[in-house]
């Protein structure tokens, strides 16, 4: 595989740690700056709304200059929001500050899915996508344990410096690593690119997106509760098992890309088939400590198994405009990522017990299939219209000259 997938993953990996690390340092963050808890929750929440309002109108906005270009730019805008995050002297500021970071993290993903398949053979396209995210995979078992270690000790300030180090060392990555393109990348600009996410195929793709990984995030959102409540963990041990939630994702992730390399649709199938029964099993293998670690395990790659399959489904969807779809796809993540999380919320409010955010993900997972198999019908209906006169007359004439032979 290329070297330059190598500075896509270090910029990942600087994105995934950035984005999770807040979690573990919401009570030094809200201690420091004389913030309630769930007044630093908006954090997390000012992270995620940067992620959906950046992701298609930077991508939108840089459709036609060099990709390279524009993912060394999104990683300088990131660099930037973390280091104003370090500096923050109160509440609003570091709210802004996470908005500003949030900003390039779809947008870069997206554009660099796009360059991530451009540097390989059309059978490898899958796999590149797995190893770009394999940054962002990775960040959930060393780079977020390690900046919350950071931050207990050193201070929250220090975590976020850290963290614009990884975004400079990205930058200079992508610099010596990305190829240059000779000129603005063609298409029919901002017009064009709006108008390629009009069909729907490219929205039930997006839509996939957004049910399957609400499933992920209806239980991820509550796993603490449910280790600690239901399988009898203490608070200490939550930290290593999330780490093995990063190995699962890390393992699903470089499957997905493999499998999807050779058969995409029943990749995606199998994975979200995959992600029922897991979450369906949770009140099982939450009663003992052995089966609730493997269910950790195992939630993270039956997620990520659908991961590459669906960034390249949407840009297939959307041919002529990878970029903006890609970015959009990003987008869908992180929607899926607050809608999941509120939907497993409802469930405990409902005193359904620790483990029915896990049972509410299974119904998402299932939706999901759901809407996958409605845009796999799609597909076929398309493929089966009847083909136009241009095409008709061309089949007709091998026809007439077999016929003329002797």
């Amino acid at each position: 595989m290329p070297l330059a997938l190598l500075a896509l993953a270090v910029g990942a990996f600087g994105i995934g740690t950035t984005e999770f690390a807040m979690m573990g340092l919401l009570p030094d963050v809200a201690d420091d700056l004389h913030m309630s808890i769930p007044s630093a929750g908006h954090l997390v929440s000012a992270y995620a709304l940067g992620v959906v309002v950046g992701a298609p109108l930077l991508a939108a906005a840089t459709s036609r200059m060099p990709r390279r270009t524009v993912l060394i730019a999104l990683m300088g805008l990131f660099v930037a929001g973390n280091a104003l995050s370090a500096l923050a002297p109160d509440e609003n500021w570091l709210i802004a500050a996470r908005f500003l970071s949030g900003l390039p993290h779809g947008a870069f993903f997206g554009v660099g899915a796009v360059v991530a398949t451009g540097l390989v053979a059309p059978e490898r396209k899958a796999r590149s996508v797995s190893l770009m995210f394999l940054g962002l995979t990775v960040a959930n078992i060393a780079g977020v344990p390690a900046a919350t270690l950071v931050g207990q000790h050193l201070g929250w300030r220090a975590t976020f410096l850290g963290v614009s180090a990884i975004g400079i060392a990205a930058v200079v990555s992508l610099f010596l690593l990305i190829p240059r393109t000779p000129g603005p990348v063609p298409g029919g600009g901002l017009r064009g690119e709006l108008a390629a996410l009009r069909p729907l195929p490219v929205w039930l793709a997006l839509g996939t997106t957004v049910a399957g990984f609400a499933a992920l995030f209806s239980a991820y959102s509550y796993i603490t509760p449910m280790l600690t409540d239901a399988a009898g963990y203490g608070e200490g041990s939550v930290t290593p098992l999330l780490a093995l939630f990063g190995v699962g994702a890390t393992a699903g992730n470089l499957l997905g890309g493999r499998l999807a390399d050779h058969a995409m649709r029943r990749t995606l199938f199998g994975g979200l088939a995959s992600l029922v029964v897991v979450l369906a099993a949770f009140p099982v293998l939450m009663r003992t400590q052995w089966s609730a670690a493997a269910a950790v395990l195992l939630l993270g790659t039956a997620a990520f198994v659908t991961g590459s399959p669906l960034q390249l489904m949407v840009m297939e969807k959307a041919a002529a405009a990878p970029s903006l779809a890609s970015s959009a796809n990003q987008a869908a993540f992180n929607l899926a990522n607050a809608g999941g999380a509120w939907v497993g919320g409802l469930t405990l409010a409902a005193g359904l017990g620790a483990t029915a955010p896990a049972l509410a993900g299974a119904g998402l997972a299932v939706l999901g299939t759901a809407v996958a198999g409605t845009a796999y019908a799609v597909d076929l209906r398309r493929a089966k219209r009847p083909a136009g006169p241009t095409r008709v007359i061309a089949t007709h004439v091998p026809d007439r000259l077999e016929a003329m032979r002797p």
